[in-house]
């Protein structure tokens, strides 16, 4: 399924879709949005749509795909910090994104919810950036001299992963990214 999404060029109308698909899948859930809705929203056809995405799971994988190049830019800008500020920066970023209008919760965390099968595209994409982000903070970690560094990565995961959902619960995501904040501090200050 994904490797027909990344043979194709991007296009405007491809585009366009994957726009409109976003907009809805974070303000109302995947499942929730019907691709005749997406359809409306972007103004195509059917055929053009299914021309770039064969199924509407396609789509969700192609929506993943993109979330998880936005998270990966937003990594790589930390990294041009000094060591000592690069998890703060990453917790900054989780709370900037909580503070997003319209936040509704982790795209990952909302889709495998919503996806109960671990072996399908949508679920493997969702552990393709669990990975890659739980690798990137133990690195971090390593870097400042963290003992255990793999572990405690582990532990920040579920913290960055209740911070999602309480950011969302909540109402109240500054409070929730100064309690992230203190809590990675904790880890990272716990290794001296």
């Amino acid at each position: 399924m994904t490797e027909v999404l990344q043979a194709r060029p991007e296009s405007p109308v491809r585009q366009r879709i994957l726009e409109a698909a976003t907009r809805m899948f974070r303000e109302q859930g995947i499942r929730a949005v019907s691709a005749d809705r997406i359809l409306a929203e972007a103004g195509c056809a059917k055929v053009t749509f299914y021309r770039h995405f064969p199924t509407k799971d396609d789509l969700v994988v192609a929506y993943l795909e993109a979330e998880l190049e936005g998270a990966r830019r937003i990594v790589q800008a930390a990294g041009s910090l000094p060591e000592g500020e690069r998890m703060g920066a990453l917790a900054r970023a989780i709370g900037d994104e909580m503070c997003a209008p319209g936040f509704r919760g982790c795209p990952f965390i909302n889709a495998a919810a919503e996806y109960a099968d671990p072996d399908h595209p949508v679920r493997e994409v969702v552990s393709r950036f669990r990975g890659w982000l739980a690798e990137e903070i133990a690195d971090r970690l390593e870097a400042v001299g963290v003992a255990q560094a793999r572990d405690r990565a582990d532990e920040i995961m579920m913290l960055r992963d209740g911070a999602m959902v309480a950011g969302y619960l909540s109402g109240d995501p500054e409070s929730v990214t100064a309690a992230l904040r203190r809590a990675v501090g904790a880890i990272v200050d716990s290794s001296d």
